[in-house]
């Protein structure tokens, strides 16, 4: 029995795996069989509702394919629209899009605002209604009715604009725009409008249709700096939202669609154009009669004359950006939203800045082919003193100082002959001026002629564009001209430029593209010694009850090392010989040291001057927003002569600081004024005839005075039954004229800019 034992347990064991494989196999059949007869069930199930032949291709496929086609679209609608889910992913979403501030210029003067209005907030009814129904007659009808979106709305806009051959009208409801407000920007790309209406449908799920159409009343923009209708109502026409008439309704209901341009301080005959657009809009829509708005017809609204209050727009925009980037840099526990901030702004500099290119282009813009024009002028801390984004704000809120991206020309050159004095060149370093190529780009100086050896002063006096370019290659050594270029692009992060400045071989003479804002600051790590600064508008921020919240000398970023004292001092020595004896005569100021560098980019479309004093820094532009050249404008002619202007006015009262390098400059020689005319030709290189004289605004505002006078005069005459009054009445209109046309002919003996 003993011997059996083994055989016994190999037995059972073997048993026990016959057993478990018989239990699998019956399992997996059972269930295949199982799974088979359910199939089948469901087939016979199913075949009661096959659909074929005609049927099948008519209804059945094309539903299918709708099917699975919406399934894929719903995946990428939802894909693209995280971007809006993170928007509203912060509790405080509303509070973000309710800054309201109150600015004063560096000396405590109030000088405008932004932002929405938190006192005396108008509930929703008490807004008039005539006021509610034009805004709902003339943005959406169907406001009450549809779920954040307008799809019939949307496909008759779809379907107008294709007739029109443009777009003609909008199909965004209320709620959309509300939503564009709070969270997106104003940009025209299909991802904004697809986040657009995702937070649409949002918001109506958040909010009720009155909230919501109480936060559009109270956050749309509405012109002139003012936000929400009440603000409008202030601004254009002295009262409250509560006491518009109808015809003052209408003409708030047209600024939504495009505040600027029916704004009624700018351009009242287009404002009382759409408000009549507004009117039609409520009898189309059946909420008033033709009976009723024709009294309104009749009497359009009158806004208040605001075109003598001059407000530094560009800057007040320019820093409020910068207040909203700031205020979230606050504790979250931090919720006030009602702030008084101190800017950096010199409203007389300001004024000189504004008075200074409407003058240039007014006199000289025409003749040069030049439209536009920006300027900063900054002080060595970094503190914007002044800033022009554009000729007329009323016609355009592009800040061309802030967000428009010009090529420097030869004002980038500074950067690249600052790297070679970081390797071992000298002012006085020389360099052979001569033919250079890099690849199959051979650049060329002004005048396709070159002066042989020349020292780096020279080079940048006479802004010669082979020397750069050689430069860059010695500065890359054995690892090419690439890493020459690599050098000098460090340098001008060191100095604050942060726009992209791709690698290209004319980077070296100024073929990548910045800002006016960061070309004027940079220039001031020149003056400071080598220390670069940040721009900043902002002085000082504090609550609307007055508690100090933050200072810019005390929580601000500090001044950083980027170049050498002794390096900035030798650039200073360098660009001083610009003002002085090369391409920027004009910008020379009466006994203040001063330094700079033109710039002129190819086809002459943009033309800079970029100069600093121990003071002040200040770059200017002039240019074409289509980027269509100038006629032959260099920076040598208005933008120098610009600077000249401005700077003046700057140091007004102001104590003159010598600058590293320099010291306290010279007087300007002065020559009598028989001999002033004779000697100015050779004192200013390219000299071209000016256009012809154009008077200025002050002499064009006295004519239109004389020309009244004369009406006046003339009405009188026709008056007089007396031969001998009439006889009079000439005498009175020649001496009425003698003084304009003095005016005039000083005008004609003033010299216009030239060209260098």
């Amino acid at each position: 029995m003993a011997q059996n034992t083994p055989s016994n347990w190999k037995s059972r064991v073997r048993n026990f795996f016959l057993d478990l494989d018989a239990r699998i196999d019956s399992s997996l059949f059972s269930s295949a069989k199982g799974i088979r007869e359910l199939y089948e069930r469901y087939s016979t199930f199913m075949d009661r509702f096959y659909v074929g032949r005609w049927k099948r291709w008519v209804f059945i496929e094309p539903l299918s394919e709708a099917a699975t086609l919406g399934l894929g679209g719903l995946i990428l609608l939802l894909t693209l629209a995280i971007p809006a889910f993170r928007e509203t992913a912060d509790e405080d979403w509303l509070k973000k899009s309710d800054l309201a501030v109150t600015f004063l210029d560096r000396y405590g003067n109030p000088i405008g605002s932004r932002g929405i209005k938190h006192n005396d907030s108008i509930p929703l009814e008490d807004f008039p209604d005539v006021l509610i129904k034009a805004t709902l007659a003339t943005e959406d009808r169907r406001f009450y009715d549809h779920f954040g979106i307008d799809i019939a709305g949307t496909a008759r806009a779809l379907v107008t604009n294709a007739q029109a051959g443009g777009v003609r009208q909008g199909g965004s409801s209320i709620t959309q725009q509300l939503a564009k407000n709070l969270f997106l920007s104003n940009e025209r790309t299909i991802e904004r409008k697809i986040n657009e209406a995702f937070l649409a449908i949002w918001l109506e799920w958040r909010l009720t249709k009155n909230e919501i159409l109480k936060l559009y009343l109270d956050r749309a923009y509405m012109g002139g700096g003012t936000f929400g209708v009440d603000g409008a109502a202030h601004f254009y026409f002295n009262k409250s939202a509560r006491d518009v008439t109808l015809a003052e309704a209408a003409m708030l209901a047209g600024l939504f669609k495009a505040p600027t341009k029916y704004a009624p301080h700018i351009n009242l005959p287009a404002a009382r154009a759409r408000a009549n657009v507004v009117l039609d809009n409520l009898v189309d829509a059946g909420f008033m009669t033709e009976g009723q708005v024709f009294g309104a017809r009749r009497n359009p609204a009158f806004a208040v004359d605001r075109r003598d209050e001059a407000s530094p727009n560009y800057y007040l925009d320019y820093a409020f950006d910068e207040m909203r980037k700031l205020v979230d840099t606050f504790p979250k526990s931090y919720t006030e939203r009602v702030f008084v901030v101190r800017l950096a702004i010199d409203t007389n500099v300001q004024k000189a800045a504004e008075d200074a290119i409407e003058n240039q282009l007014r006199q000289f813009g025409r003749d040069y082919h030049a439209t536009q024009a920006a300027t900063v002028v900054s002080d060595l801390d970094g503190g914007i003193r002044a800033m022009v984004g554009g000729r007329d704000y009323g016609a355009s809120q592009f800040n061309r100082a802030t967000d428009a991206y010009r090529q420097p020309g030869s004002s980038f050159k500074p950067y690249v002959y600052t790297t070679a004095l970081l390797n071992g060149f000298t002012p006085n370093s020389k360099i052979v001026d001569g033919p250079v190529c890099i690849g199959n780009w051979c650049p060329q100086n002004y005048g396709h002629s070159y002066s042989g050896q020349v020292t780096l002063t020279q080079a940048i006096t006479r802004s010669i564009n082979v020397v750069p370019v050689k430069l860059s290659i010695t500065l890359g050594g054995k690892d090419g001209p690439k890493a020459g270029r690599a050098k000098i692009v460090e340098v001008a992060r060191r100095f604050g430029i942060t726009a992209p400045l791709p690698d290209t071989p004319s980077l070296p003479i100024g073929s990548d593209e910045v800002t006016v804002l960061e070309h004027a600051v940079a220039y001031a790590t020149f003056p400071n010694r080598g220390k670069s600064v940040t721009p900043h508008s902002v002085l000082e921020v504090r609550t609307g009850a007055g508690d100090l919240v933050w200072r810019w000398d005390r929580d601000g970023p500090k001044p950083k090392q980027a170049i050498p004292p002794n390096i900035a001092a030798d650039m200073a020595g360098m660009m001083s010989h610009v003002v002085s004896e090369g391409t920027a005569r004009r910008a020379a100021l009466d006994g203040i040291p001063t330094a700079g560098k033109t710039g002129t980019t190819n086809a002459y479309r943009d033309a800079w001057f970029v100069g600093y004093t121990g003071n002040f820094t200040c770059a200017v532009w002039y240019g074409n927003d289509d980027y269509s050249p100038t006629n032959r404008m260099t920076g040598g002619s208005l933008p120098a002569q610009t600077w000249h202007d401005i700077m003046v006015a700057a140091h007004q009262g102001v104590e003159v600081r010598e600058i590293p390098g320099i010291g306290m400059g010279q007087k300007l020689p002065r020559e009598p004024i028989a001999n002033a005319q004779a000697n100015a030709a050779p004192k200013i290189l390219e000299t071209k005839p000016g256009p012809p004289p154009v008077l200025t605004k002050r002499g064009a505002d006295i004519l239109v005075r004389v020309e009244k006078m004369l009406d006046d005069a003339a009405k009188t005459a026709n008056k007089s039954a007396a031969d001998d009054a009439g006889a009079a009445k000439p005498s009175a209109s020649t001496n009425a004229l003698a003084f304009p046309q003095n005016y005039a002919e000083e005008n004609a003996n003033a010299s216009a800019p030239s060209k260098n």
